[in-house]
């Protein structure tokens, strides 16, 4: 078996610090870098592409709304046109600046509202496609398995990663419980990694109703800023690794 281990990364900003970038390095496969809107900087974006280069790290897109003071996480209501361009301008920043640092983007996983409004709004969800398609069709497109982003992105010849989340619940209908409801994100980090291995070995993930859901898995997502995500993503690799799982980033597999 093998899987990916990506992180959302380069979102801190200005004077502001946010998750555990050059910890997590050391343990991912693939970073999803901010362009800016939801988080990060110019600054931050090159320093982001720096670190993964040094640490052989695949280098992804990480586009959202444009919502700093949200952090992303809130839900935008903007029209298919805008939500392609915004997508497509975020795409486009991040590939600008990895390609002047001699690295190719190797994906697209789209952030926090953008990413969870797209896995039942298909008029979203063709949005999203249609701007990773215009951008580069080789791309790999990182959604949640049986959304509906992940639908039109196969329906459009993408290539495609079915993302799960090891440190987030599940509701039965295979979505991610809202994080404004108790127990949305877990933290304990030998139950992190136990999901893991049962979800990549077996397919399959406890809903937070007690219900057990089948689910796709190329890459597991660990939040770069949750507090200790850098410690998470290594117990994380670690067990992967001991029960016998090859932990590579999605574009070498």
């Amino acid at each position: 078996m093998r899987i990916d281990l990506n992180s959302d990364m380069g979102e801190s900003f200005g004077a502001y610090t946010i998750g555990h970038d050059v910890g997590l390095m050391k343990s991912i496969t693939s970073a999803n870098v901010a362009a800016g809107f939801h988080a990060g900087d110019p600054t931050v974006l090159r320093e982001t592409i720096r670190l993964a280069k040094t640490h052989g790290v695949a280098v992804g897109a990480h586009p959202g709304f444009p919502d700093l003071a949200g952090f992303g996480r809130r839900e935008l209501h903007v029209t298919p046109r805008e939500a392609e361009d915004l997508v497509l301008y975020q795409i486009a920043a991040v590939a600008g600046v990895a390609a002047a640092e001699g690295v190719r983007l190797q994906h697209v996983k789209p952030h926090g509202a953008l990413f969870n409004m797209a896995v039942k709004d298909a008029v979203l969800a063709g949005a999203i496609v249609r701007a990773v398609a215009a951008f580069d069709k080789t791309l790999i497109l990182f959604t949640l398995p049986g959304s509906e982003i992940l639908k039109a992105a196969r329906a459009a010849g993408l290539r495609v990663a079915a993302e799960i989340f090891a440190d987030r619940a599940y509701e039965p209908d295979g979505t991610l419980v809202s994080r404004r409801k108790p127990g949305s994100v877990i933290h304990d980090a030998q139950t992190v990694v136990t999901r893991a291995v049962r979800m990549v070995n077996d397919a399959v993930v406890v809903a937070i109703d007690g219900t057990t859901i089948a689910l796709e898995a190329d890459t597991i997502c660990v939040h770069g800023d949750t507090p200790g995500s850098d410690a998470l993503a290594a117990a994380l690799r670690a067990g992967l690794e001991a029960a016998g799982i090859t932990v590579m980033a999605i574009g070498r597999l």
